[in-house]
């Protein structure tokens, strides 16, 4: 204890630079209040999230729906015609005219008038009638736009699949929801919804950008007025300090969370398999090594502009390009794997596919979630490193 030239008792120093747990709460209460403040920031944090999700459920989707169909009418009979109505009958397909020749079906096509045309031919081989599926010598020749490979696959894959469907009676069996055709079975997504897909995609994507820019944000934000050095005399400890203006940010991403999970279930239709308990667990894990990233570029940025330029271009364009959010993994070049494989979202996509889409358990997703932790403990460390060697 020490004393001065007055006889009056000061505060010992340790106790000054330790603070206490009411310090701590008015930082944290603090930078709420200034989150709530900001309507941008506010915009941002819960407008963006659902308008992603209705965009990538809704508008953004690689379904297979209302491709405009042309049908040659050269060599139809009444068994061909059945298999052009229960095609038109599915929701994949709209038959938007009949045309008299192949030729007039190609030029509709090139025109940008139809997507795929259909034509009847006769195929005299004995063995036609089991081949084609359709009960008649015909087998159809599919001329599709080939400008987008991926659809034009999946066009000429279900069109093959509904146009063999066997006539039973006068009564045409439709297609099975997924366009596959009999004898295949497809798992977790039997409607084959691109929602599926997205749903863990975006999840990944918004809590990484979310955290990691508005942590990154609102720490340069003290430093480039000014205010930091005011705060680090305060009597909290310079790690509290960052731990409080994380705080909130924590409880808008689980906040953000909730929505996601919600919307998917009701709005997008999309269900939730396996345990929300552990949907939560591993989003935590993921959001804490999103807010150790956002410490991080707080460490390197000196302004505002800068954080957000490096928040985007380190974290948004990898997250889209390489995390197999749009395009697989596995058909990346090699190269490429290897820079996806310290990519976080790769991990945090793959885990909630299986927990949300195939409904296993924790023990399925192991390798994902040691990684996470791994990721996060390693940012942590060289985060909060960083940032008291630069105060």
């Amino acid at each position: 204890m020490k004393y001065n030239q007055d006889k009056k008792v000061t505060t010992p120093l340790s106790n000054r630079r330790g603070g206490g747990g009411e310090a701590f709460y008015s930082f944290v209460i603090k930078e709420t209040r200034h989150i709530l403040r900001d309507k941008r920031t506010m915009l941002i944090l819960f407008g963006m999230p659902v308008v992603l999700m209705l965009l990538f459920g809704f508008a953004i989707t690689n379904d297979v729906k209302n491709v405009r169909t042309v049908v040659v009418t050269s060599q139809m009979d009444h068994q061909t015609q059945a298999a052009v109505n229960r095609l038109a009958a599915s929701e994949y397909f709209t038959i938007i005219t009949t045309v008299p020749t192949p030729r007039d079906a190609e030029m509709m096509i090139r025109s940008q008038k139809a997507d795929i045309s259909l034509t009847p031919k006769p195929h005299p081989q004995p063995h036609s009638r089991a081949s084609s599926g359709m009960g008649s010598g015909y087998t159809w020749q599919i001329m599709v736009d080939g400008s987008d490979p991926n659809m034009a696959q999946q066009w000429t894959a279900y069109a093959q699949a509904i146009l063999s469907q066997p006539i039973s009676g006068k009564k045409y069996i439709l297609p099975s929801p997924i366009g596959m055709g009999p004898g295949v079975r497809l798992l977790y997504n039997p409607r084959m919804k691109s929602a599926y897909n997205f749903v863990p995609a975006i999840m990944g994507m918004l809590l990484l950008l979310i955290c990691a820019m508005m942590t990154s944000v609102s720490i340069v934000r003290e430093k480039e007025q000014g205010t930091m050095e005011v705060l680090l005399v305060s009597p909290v400890r310079p790690l509290m300090i960052i731990v409080a203006k994380a705080v909130p940010y924590l409880v808008q991403a689980l906040i953000i969370l909730v929505i996601i999970l919600v919307m998917s279930a009701t709005v997008l239709d999309v269900p939730l398999q396996g345990s929300v308990g552990w949907i939560m667990v591993v989003s935590l894990i993921y959001i804490m090594l999103a807010l150790s990233l956002g410490l991080l570029i707080s460490n390197i940025a000196k302004t505002q502009f800068v954080a957000l330029l490096v928040s985007a271009m380190v974290l948004l364009l990898p997250t889209v390009m390489l995390s197999g959010m749009l395009f697989p993994v596995e058909s990346m070049p090699v190269i490429l794997q290897w820079i996806s494989a310290v990519i976080p979202p790769r991990y945090y996509i793959e885990a909630m596919r299986k927990l949300m889409i195939m409904g296993v358990g924790i023990e399925q997703v192991w390798r994902e979630v040691a990684v996470l932790a791994g990721m996060t403990a390693l940012l942590l460390v060289v985060s909060l490193k960083k940032f008291k060697q630069r105060l």
